[in-house]
């Protein structure tokens, strides 16, 4: 962050930088709640399995060393949604809402933080919409197109980058990673830098176990820790964030009480 803090003063820009971190999170229930409304099965990435809950998707801030939760916006499933005549939204549909819906000022520089999960060609276009970079995780079955060939960053890595190709960075705290970068189309996308990158040890025709999408070009080689020290500040914003929704405590109340919470009730 203060590496590109510092790179923006001395191109003359001194907006002030706000990190949007967009993800969905469970509100655990006990499978004996049959009554409270809106509870389905989701899968939890925390406990590896699926879990009796309600499910939000939430965007939360990091800027200027604070960090809070912001919005929130309820998904419900299909059926559920069909019964109470509600249109079905995606988690995706939800993120750009969001998106659309935050109150950046003139003065500041937004960067939306994701997963993978919402690294789509919809969410990407309501960022760039409104003025916003996005930096975010990437499945590697999404297609490059290097020097003209179409191919899966996958079968990329494991059939054309070599040791050689690879650049060594060390993060603080994170230790060292081997890193590709490229910068073109990815599936639907247009011209974004990738960075594919191996934590500690590269191991030679093997996939990269980190796939992160910048749509700021301007971010460079020099620039790369501060791009992976983002999928840390990532993982510990959404670690928080998923600490701030699940306090609300929903099992003592209905879930339209729970809707009066935060800006989405605004």
């Amino acid at each position: 962050m203060t590496r590109i803090r510092t790179k923006q003063l001395k191109s003359g820009d001194a907006r002030r930088l706000i990190f949007l971190i967009v993800d969905d999170t469970c509100c655990k229930k006990d499978k004996s709640t049959k009554k409270m409304e809106a509870l389905s099965f989701q899968y939890s990435h925390e406990e590896g399995r699926s879990i009796w809950c309600h499910n939000l998707v939430t965007t939360h801030i990091v800027s200027a060393g604070q960090s809070y939760a912001f919005d929130f916006r309820p998904y419900y499933q299909s059926e559920y949604g069909e019964a109470q005549r509600i249109d079905f939204k995606s988690k995706n549909d939800l993120a750009v809402e969001m998106i659309e819906a935050f109150p950046a000022n003139d003065d500041e520089h937004v960067y939306v933080l994701m997963n993978s999960w919402y690294t789509s060609e919809k969410v990407i276009n309501a960022c760039n919409r409104k003025g916003f970079h996005v930096i975010a995780a990437l499945r590697t079955n999404r297609l490059i197109c290097p020097s003209g060939m179409t191919i899966k960053i996958s079968d990329f890595a494991e059939q054309h980058i070599r040791k050689s190709d690879l650049r060594s960075v060390t993060v603080d705290g994170q230790g060292t990673y081997w890193v590709y970068p490229y910068e073109g189309p990815v599936s639907e996308i247009e011209n974004v830098k990738l960075l594919l990158s191996w934590k500690d040890v590269y191991a030679t025709s093997s996939k990269p176990q980190v796939c992160l999408l910048c749509t700021d070009l301007s971010l460079d080689l020099v620039t790369i820790s501060n791009i992976i020290t983002f999928a840390g500040i990532l993982r510990r914003g959404i670690v928080i964030s998923r600490s701030c929704w699940a306090s609300t405590n929903t099992s003592c109340f209905p879930f339209t009480a729970f809707s009066a919470f935060g800006p989405y009730n605004s």
